[in-house]
């Protein structure tokens, strides 16, 4: 072989690793349990609740050489997203999804109040508590949020994702005892949680996609003849999550419909 031959073959594999390099997509997941998989109730990660049945995975299925990394995490608040899930991110991460907000309202706290009798228990007051959160300082946690993603991702495309209403006016579970007004406040508070996600994703710029997973879930809520949602569960921690098909028909067609 000539020295211009072995030349020309050198450059078309340093071409070729370099073109590969430069078009590897990275996928993180950020967020919390409705991110992490918790409620299909296998998980391959118990400390977070990581599970190959939740949507990032899925996603991952469906874009098999991208590199993924999934780091959302049961309980996670926007500070861990801030301080811990944040390390995830790098300057050539291309796709970003993530659920949070919820469990900085207190979901679980609410959730379990409001399902006790109401004459040993303080829905409204547990409710007034969350949704006054959320429209005071939730917003600025999710600036927050936004802010640091775009610092560590530029160039991400960013999937933000909502929460679905959990009830559609009926209680079939044994041992809990939501009344159908208890459960149309909780919905409207799903449906005020979306608006100010949906608002703070707006004011992160054009990289950030809002979804809402409200739509999807509808006629499939808990207590719906095909429920989408877990009611109470056993272990109680799987309550009131999307189970399996919550995941692959109500939050992984909203990812796709935007990454393909």
């Amino acid at each position: 072989m000539t020295v211009r031959a072995v030349f020309v073959v050198l450059s078309i594999a340093l071409f070729g690793a370099t073109a590969g390099q430069a078009w590897a997509v990275r996928y993180v997941a950020l967020g919390d349990s409705y991110s992490s998989g918790t409620g299909t109730r296998t998980y391959y990660d118990s400390a977070c609740e990581k599970s190959v049945y939740s949507y990032p995975y899925l996603v991952h299925n469906a874009h098999p050489s991208w590199t993924f990394v999934h780091a959302a995490c049961g309980g996670a608040k926007t500070g861990d997203v801030i301080n811990t899930q944040s390390a995830s991110l790098t300057t050539g991460t291309n796709w970003v999804t993530y659920t949070i907000g919820g469990n900085d309202a207190g979901f679980s706290s609410v959730i379990t109040e409001c399902a006790q009798p109401w004459w040993s228990s303080d829905c409204n007051g547990a409710i007034d508590g969350a949704q006054a959160y959320i429209s005071g300082t939730l917003p600025g946690r999710l600036d927050l949020v936004n802010n640091k993603i775009k610092s560590k991702s530029p160039t991400a495309k960013v999937i933000v994702l909502s929460y679905p209403r959990l009830f559609m006016g009926e209680d079939c579970n044994a041992g809990t005892f939501f009344s159908p007004d208890e459960e149309t406040r909780l919905n409207q508070t799903a449906d005020m949680l979306r608006d100010k996600i949906r608002a703070a994703a707006t004011r992160a710029g054009t990289n950030f996609v809002f979804k809402d997973a409200i739509p999807p879930f509808i006629g499939h809520a808990v207590c719906d003849d095909v429920e989408w949602l877990n009611g109470l569960s056993n272990p109680v921690g799987e309550s009131y999550h999307p189970n399996r098909t919550g995941h692959s028909s109500g939050y992984k067609p909203l990812v796709t419909s935007v990454t393909g």
